[in-house]
């Protein structure tokens, strides 16, 4: 039985404690909000995954001391606030706590992955990246799905698949941590971008080819940063671009899917009421294709769409116009 302190009580934090609680640990969920631990304690439930008790041995706290000893920290704060939790546990984490980072994005000032932002604040920790897909609802209701691990420390990888494996969670592992990260941050861009389709009642067909052409340019920006070709055929790449631009639970497709239907991106922010991943990953794609060199026309048109107020009945004019190519010039294949 390991020891594992969760920071950060959404949605997917609380899936995943609840699923490491199954299989025999000791689990701690922290947040910076007391009312919501307070909340928390009194039902036992969360709104967002409707019908799913909190086991009542899982210790929901509003102290950070629970990190001290822990075995594992998995980080499930959103993805602005990664620096800023790590800094609350630098001086109080231990040695050997294998960190783990399962939110998905790239810190916007700074263009650093979210595993770079936790080992600039927390030098010399193994730090492991969770990801793949994973709809938190379905996770905690113990329907099955699987993850990738990824570390440069495979024994650190290895003792964070032996702690999340049950039966209905298989975990792999992998040393491209980059190319996970990438996968994951990127994938809710063309998720929005699936969602604009469905708003604006394109069709499948379309969709498909947006969901093919979008992984193409997130896997063309990867190995521009040193990623793994590879990865971007994997789980965090292909299975959870597919998860997240299809499902019912995406919050990334259903704002897309809003701002399809006539809404501002303001007024779809406000509709969807949390965090839309996808928004801010797309300023940030933006950023880094320039910096690579890269081309990202999907990006782009969404990127347009968000920030400079574009029509979206103009985006798949625009990517159906552009200039004929070679399906395989420049890819990743």
């Amino acid at each position: 039985m390991s020891k594992i302190t969760v920071l950060g009580s959404g949605g997917w934090g609380l899936a995943l404690s609840i699923s490491l609680f199954s299989t025999g640990n000791e689990l701690y969920v922290w947040s910076v909000f007391p009312d919501e631990i307070e909340q928390l304690k009194k039902n036992r439930e969360t709104h967002l995954l409707k019908g799913v008790k909190i086991p009542e041995e899982i210790n929901l706290v509003t102290s950070l001391d629970c990190v001290k000893d822990s075995d594992i920290v998995i980080f499930a704060v959103p993805s602005f606030a990664i620096r800023e939790t790590a800094k609350k546990i630098k001086d109080i984490v231990n040695p050997n706590t294998i960190i783990v980072n399962v939110a998905k994005g790239i810190e916007n000032s700074t263009l650093m992955s979210l595993a770079d932002v936790i080992e600039e604040e927390i030098p010399s920790h193994k730090i492991v990246v969770l990801s793949g897909p994973s709809h938190a609802e379905e996770v905690a209701r113990g329907m099955a799905t699987s993850l990738v691990a990824a570390s440069i420390d495979k024994e650190a990888a290895m003792l964070v698949q032996d702690a999340f494996i049950s039966p209905s969670l298989r975990v792999y592992i992998n040393d491209d941590v980059i190319g996970v990260e990438l996968g994951g941050a990127f994938k809710n861009i063309i998720a929005l971008a699936a969602g604009v389709c469905d708003g604006l009642g394109l069709g499948d067909n379309v969709k498909a080819a947006l969901m093919t052409r979008g992984l193409s340019e997130i896997a063309e920006l990867g190995v521009a940063m040193g990623a793994q070709e590879r990865t971007f055929a994997g789980l965090t790449g292909l299975g959870d671009l597919i998860v997240t631009c299809t499902s019912k639970h995406s919050r990334n497709r259903r704002f897309g899917a809003l701002v399809g239907g006539g809404m501002t991106p303001d007024e779809a922010l406000k509709e969807v009421g949390m965090t839309v991943e996808g928004y801010h990953a797309t300023k940030t794609a933006v950023m880094l294709a320039k910096k690579f060199n890269v081309e990202m026309p999907i990006t782009n048109e969404c990127y347009n769409v968000l920030y400079n107020n574009a029509p979206v009945k103009s985006v798949l004019q625009n990517l159906m116009e552009r200039p004929k190519k070679n399906e395989y010039e420049n890819m990743w294949l």
